[in-house]
């Protein structure tokens, strides 16, 4: 995995994770509080799941002036009205108006300059927050890219031409501090997207010599590419080979490659 895992965070980030560890959320769902030195207020990103002690411990580091949501998942924002009320009103921000009122290109917060970069893929709302303060910048991925592991592209909400994309976005800011919705904080983010990128790349080349073989269901596809795959998890895999089937078929539609041809790839 590229990109070393961080010994300390900077003194203007705090993470308070969640109690929720498993196979899709790692050690539990990254809560993020950040506040300038010297400002009044904080920002918190994704409050995760509806726990009320996790929301209440978050809640201990106010005043808050906002909420934002890296995308609409449960494990990151089911939390959010709750811990909103615990902190008298807070406004949650996101990009899907569901899951909270509008989020601005860029928001200047007590000391920290935030810009929202549209990252769909994993989600179609998902974005990342590049903050600066002083001379250190950071990109929040939420669940973009992870600290561990790879990221599940699901359909129909999950789109991977939309993810490819995203990661090349993301693959422009090097020597940047990473700091997942899941995981351990990572030293530099394009170096990881660019590890993204080659994975998928690999994976969309063995889902093709899996079609071309006979694999025409997402479940034939996990059996050919992920032989050794954890009862407990295939179900993502399924995920994740749907959503690359979609990919393919897609590109072979606008290449006017036959189906079992993927040879572009």
């Amino acid at each position: 995995m590229g990109g070393a895992a961080l010994d300390s965070l900077p003194g203007w980030v705090t993470l308070l994770r969640a109690p929720n560890p498993g196979p899709m959320t790692l050690d539990g769902t990254n809560t993020w509080l950040l506040r300038a030195p010297g400002a009044d207020y904080g920002v918190v990103i994704d409050p995760g799941p509806l726990d009320e002690g996790h929301l209440r411990r978050i809640a201990e580091h106010g005043p808050i002036r906002s909420i934002l949501i890296t995308h609409g998942h449960h494990d990151h924002v089911e939390g959010a009205a709750r811990l909103a009320d615990l902190l008298g009103g807070v406004p949650v921000r996101a990009a899907a108006a569901e899951h909270g009122v509008s989020l601005p290109r860029v928001l200047n917060d007590d000391g920290l300059a935030i810009t929202v970069l549209h990252t769909p893929g994993h989600t179609s709302d998902s974005v990342c927050f590049l903050v600066d303060h002083g001379d250190k910048r950071i990109v929040f991925t939420g669940d973009t890219i992870l600290g561990r592991g790879t990221t599940v592209v699901a359909k129909p909400d999950g789109d991977l031409g939309a993810y490819l994309e995203s990661l090349q976005l993301l693959s422009a800011y090097p020597q940047t501090l990473m700091l997942p919705g899941h995981g351990p904080a990572r030293s530099d983010v394009a170096e990881l997207a660019r590890v993204y990128l080659a994975h998928r790349r690999e994976r969309l080349a063995q889902v093709a010599a899996a079609v071309a073989a006979g694999a025409d269901t997402p479940e034939k596809v996990v059996d050919l590419v992920y032989p050794e795959i954890d009862p407990g998890v295939r179900f993502a895999a399924e995920w994740s080979a749907a959503a690359q089937l979609d990919y393919l078929r897609h590109r072979n539609r606008e290449s006017g490659t036959p189906a079992g041809g993927l040879d572009r790839l």
